[in-house]
């Protein structure tokens, strides 16, 4: 069993449901995201997105795409990044990591270069956003073969047929887009979602989480009850902006990712 499956397998035990906190590798450098991502972990968080920054985000609104920026101004790049989750499993060897960014910085480097270090790092997870499912099977192969889970974005305009194409290539989780739009947009239609949701369990053999548009302990809770855990991105990343680059205190550090604190109590609270 995979860390994501047996991360959310205890907290499914408990009834509770999974908190999947994102921010953007890099920002504002690698040192404070190395902090940021331990404090998440006291926060509470179950598994954490790593986005590896790119230049052309095209699912990411404008705090995630100004965070993208900031770490590639100081040089960020995807082994960089890697290097990142190499460290922090020095002293974390249970919480899962994801590699959310996009297929060109994979296919630059080369699948097989990808793979093998993501796996010696200690990556769980990987998620390219504008990877075609039809076009998956090459590094899908690879990244089973090594262990790693291969997740996917559903998304409210997703038809019907190829949702089920998604779901049976997908592992670990499944990634529900609350929104027609990019992230950190609101909410405006839960109806849909619960909807969509709901059809989603009917083939999905893998846990479903929800992200886009989450900003507080509301918005999460009222998601989280029509899925199995909520991700939180640019209402994060909006708080880490405000940090100061290498020299962080950490009061600072654990004021900018509270609201994974008050987004796990308040899971826990109503179930």
């Amino acid at each position: 069993m995979s860390r994501i499956s047996q991360v959310i397998k205890t907290r499914q035990a408990s009834g509770g449901k999974i908190v999947v906190p994102y921010l953007v590798a890099g920002d504002p450098d690698l040192g404070t995201s190395l902090r940021l991502m331990h404090a998440l972990v006291a926060a509470g968080s179950d598994i954490i997105e790593l986005g590896v920054p790119f230049s052309d985000p095209s699912s990411d609104g404008e705090v995630i795409q100004k965070g993208a920026e900031r770490a590639l101004a100081r040089g960020t790049t995807l082994l960089q990044v890697i290097d990142l989750v190499a460290q922090f499993r020095t002293t974390d060897p249970d919480t899962p990591v994801v590699l959310m960014g996009y297929l060109n910085p994979v296919e630059i480097l080369g699948y097989e270069q990808f793979v093998n270090s993501a796996s010696e790092a200690g990556v769980d997870g990987v998620l390219l956003v504008d990877m075609p499912p039809t076009e998956s099977p090459p590094l899908a192969g690879m990244l089973a073969d090594a262990g790693l889970d291969l997740i996917f974005l559903v998304a409210p305009t997703t038809s019907e047929t190829r949702a089920r194409l998604i779901a049976s290539q997908c592992t670990g989780y499944l990634y529900y887009v609350s929104l027609k739009g990019v992230t950190g947009a609101a909410i405006s239609d839960t109806d849909s979602i619960a909807r969509n949701i709901g059809l989603l369990k009917t083939f999905a053999d893998v846990p479903i989480v929800i992200g886009f548009g989450i900003k507080d302990e509301n918005s999460a809770a009222s998601l989280a009850k029509l899925a199995d855990g909520v991700v939180i991105g640019s209402a994060l990343v909006q708080k880490i902006a405000g940090l100061p680059a290498s020299d962080a205190e950490d009061t600072e550090i654990e004021a900018s990712v509270s609201l994974i604190g008050a987004i796990r109590k308040r899971l826990d609270q109503t179930g």
